[in-house]
């Protein structure tokens, strides 16, 4: 366990990056909204076997909620936070106000609008831009060498990837596994909100992910027949109701009628309010 500094300025935060950088140390970063779990924890540990110094920062990000969505209930624990990200190893939190960030007058947003409108994008719109405007700006902040994002949010893991490409930034940007809870319903904050009845059925996206793996073993690679199997398993179960089942291909999300050697199934099911997404590269190299 390491002890943990905590800085809510960002030229402070700036001046502790420069003197690590300075003494030719290197820097591995996880930008977090906070209420930290496992998949989280793995992120910080993955960003310090990658750097000399580990930083995660902790931001509920208002740009990225829609109107109606869920900022004001999404789930807060700061202190709780802090001692699980000292305990996995973090040197430093970066904890600025929302006022910080968005101050009065502030109207720049950054957008990658082409891998940013399939899957979460379409009944999300303006989920990605506030995704890439924050992460640009928490990058020229941290000034990070490494930085680490979850493949359960993978969409938002290739919307980083081309930001950083587009933008010339020079950090790597490095994908951790999805952590799962042990009957496979793949870890997030959200799952607090599911009901017991939700929760129970949750593990029909794993299994429905699972089932797709099954039928692409066998030989199957037309995407009808893969999405219809998932729908299937998830169909079953009363509570879900699916906001999308779809392949696309693995690194520019565009359509695809069959898989050749690999492609990203994602899914985005509802049980009640609450919405859970999870996903599979069909061909990779990680299986749920």
């Amino acid at each position: 366990m390491s002890d943990l500094r905590v800085i809510h300025d960002p030229d402070q935060m700036r001046r502790a990056s420069f003197a690590w950088r300075r003494a030719g140390e290197t820097v591995g970063f996880v930008p977090t909204m906070g209420c930290l779990h496992e998949g989280h924890l793995s992120l910080v540990r993955l960003a310090g076997a990658r750097s000399d110094h580990a930083v995660i920062s902790i931001f509920v990000n208002p740009a990225q909620f829609g109107p109606q969505e869920d900022l004001a209930r999404y789930p807060r624990d700061l202190e709780g936070d802090l001692a699980k990200a000292a305990e996995a190893g973090a040197e430093l939190a970066y904890v600025p106000e929302a006022a910080t960030v968005y101050p009065v007058g502030y109207q720049t947003r950054v957008s990658v609008p082409e891998l940013a409108a399939p899957l979460c994008g379409a009944s999300r719109p303006v989920h990605f831009g506030g995704v890439a405007t924050v992460v640009t700006k928490l990058f020229n902040v941290v000034q990070p060498d490494v930085a680490v994002f979850g493949e359960k949010d993978y969409q938002q893991l290739q919307v980083v990837r081309r930001l950083v490409r587009d933008l010339e930034l020079s950090v790597e940007i490095v994908g951790g596994a999805t952590v799962r809870e042990p009957d496979g319903v793949a870890m997030s904050s959200r799952n607090a909100y599911l009901s017991p009845e939700g929760r129970s059925q949750a593990v029909c996206l794993v299994g429905a992910l699972r089932k797709a793996w099954q039928r692409f073993d066998a030989g199957e690679r037309d995407v009808k027949v893969l999405v219809g199997a998932a729908r299937e398993v998830i169909s079953a179960q009363p509570a879900a109701r699916i906001d999308y089942v779809e392949i696309r291909h693995a690194d520019t999300l565009e359509p695809v009628d069959t898989i050749g050697d690999r492609a990203v199934m994602a899914l985005a099911v509802f049980f009640g309010k609450t919405r859970l997404i999870d996903n599979t590269v069909l061909g990779g190299d990680r299986r749920p």
